[in-house]
């Protein structure tokens, strides 16, 4: 499960005011990882001629399953029809936000990835180009990440009942295994910090 389930089982001696957070929990740890993969990628970005072309491309691995294919599939898929169904507004309103910038997202992402290609192929110039993508997506992302904890996922948690929380987290889970397979969330964590070890001391 990764540490993706470990939130929101809260005590609730107090009936009247649990708040519906067992879903967005799990979106919540998921920024943590997408936040320290950014500080990497900032970090490496300071020598990127130095840095292991091996980590760089577990690096953009890690932002197109995890964050992307994992991560944002759960909000596209799930939390934002939800959300809509709720009364939030998609067209004009915060979801359309979101979903632009997941595109932005995206296509640096895709910038990465070419840049990573020309370095690989011997292109001096091509670091530069993965430089300017990282910090890019870095930007964007750490923006978008405060957006959501703020502002949509505030929503949800007032919105939702118990029992679409309930369901809203069964089908995170269900799109774990279906988009990255089980066991591969905890390969990540572990990647994750073994280069948060190497590269954030």
């Amino acid at each position: 499960m990764g540490m993706c389930a470990l939130h929101g089982h809260h005590h609730d001696h107090d009936h009247e005011h649990t708040k519906n957070e067992k879903a967005t929990g799990q979106l919540r740890a998921e920024h943590e990882g997408i936040r320290l993969m950014i500080k990497i990628l900032e970090k490496v970005s300071e020598d990127i001629n130095n840095a292991k072309v091996d980590d760089l491309e577990k690096m953009v691995e890690f932002i197109k399953v995890f964050a992307d294919k994992c991560h944002h599939a759960k909000e596209e898929t799930l939390l934002f029809p939800a959300l809509e169904e709720a009364g939030v507004p998609n067209e004009g309103g915060p979801i359309g936000v979101m979903l632009m910038e997941h595109d932005m997202g995206r296509s640096f992402v895709a910038g990465m990835s070419e840049a990573l290609e020309k370095m690989k192929a011997g292109n001096k110039e091509a670091g530069k180009e993965f430089v300017e993508n990282a910090l890019g997506y870095g930007n964007l992302l750490t923006s978008h990440i405060e957006k959501e904890n703020n502002i949509l996922f505030h929503m949800a948690e007032m919105s939702f009942s118990k029992e679409k929380d309930e369901e809203l987290f069964e089908g995170f889970e269900k799109v774990e295994t279906e988009r990255i397979g089980a066991g591969k969330h905890d390969e990540f964590h572990a990647l994750l910090d073994r280069l948060a070890e190497e590269y954030l001391k």
